[in-house]
């Protein structure tokens, strides 16, 4: 790696990980919302983790949260500095040798994750972070955007494999759904105040 991982010390702001897609989708309201969400990281005072792209809904939340003055904290792995089009401007830049280390340092640098609208890739990431949780290993709050119902499907995915008995009927208190920014910046203020 370019840089070591480090937890977040005390001087570091309430940082926030967010999972989202590295393109932008069929509607515009998801890069609004990832547009929204970057604003909101930098009004809040918090810092943006994410995974270092300059495309598609990453690079909407980057940008914004940047241009809003917000610190931005980046990580992607070597063989996606190309395809993703590594954002080297941020605040802190570190390329990883691959997926596993980045998904390593940015939860290991975060104090909560969001996962905004995304494909495949999003999609590990949010159910790694629950398996996590499910397990023991953290109790970081997870939420999901779900910008006009995106992630309804995947919420009725897991009451299914709840229903069928392969997962407690606890894993759907291990994350929360909201459906705007507003609501989610509400949501980790909150969460954050509980821990303070």
């Amino acid at each position: 790696m370019s840089d070591q991982p480090v937890s977040a010390p005390n001087s570091t702001p309430f940082s926030v990980c967010v999972y989202c897609g590295s393109r932008p989708g069929r509607k515009d309201s998801y890069e609004l919302a990832a547009t929204e969400m970057g604003e909101a990281i930098a009004t809040e005072g918090w810092r943006l983790v994410y995974g270092a792209g300059d495309v598609g809904l990453m690079g909407a939340v980057a940008r914004a949260a940047q241009k809003a003055g917000a610190e931005t904290f980046g990580v992607i792995p070597t063989h996606l500095l190309p395809k993703e089009v590594g954002k080297r401007d941020l605040t802190r830049f570190i390329i990883t040798e691959n997926m596993h280390e980045r998904k390593k340092v940015m939860f290991m640098n975060s104090d909560a994750i969001v996962v905004l609208p995304g494909g495949a890739g999003s999609l590990d990431e949010f159910f790694e972070v629950l398996t996590w949780k499910q397990i023991g290993l953290h109790d970081k709050p997870i939420f999901l955007l779900s910008t006009d119902g995106y992630w309804q499907p995947l919420e009725a995915l897991i009451d299914h494999v709840i229903d069928e008995g392969f997962a407690p009927l606890s894993t759907s208190s291990y994350f929360e759904t909201v459906e705007t920014v507003e609501a989610l910046v509400a949501a980790l203020r909150a969460r954050r105040a509980e821990r303070s």
